[in-house]
């Protein structure tokens, strides 16, 4: 039986370019709270944002594709 030598914790190549994909999203939402005017709506933006990130964490493949799938067809972000 061969063992891997990577730690258990390491992502697979698919996790990893999820994550990625993930991170870039949340870094443009960000981006385009940052361009709100108003600073309690900018604050309201930016932890609803990090609240639905936080609660979608465990969310499982399907889900993230309904989600992500929309977005990462678009040509200009």
């Amino acid at each position: 039986m061969a063992t891997s030598r990577l730690p258990p914790a390491t992502l697979t190549l698919k996790q990893f370019l999820r994550r990625q994909q993930v991170l870039l999203l949340y870094r443009r939402i960000l981006q385009a709270i940052r361009q709100v005017p108003n600073d309690s709506d900018r604050k309201y933006l930016k932890d609803w944002a990090r609240e639905e990130f936080k609660r979608n964490k465990s969310a499982t493949e399907e889900v993230r594709r309904l989600w992500l799938r929309p977005r990462l067809k678009r040509k200009t972000w």
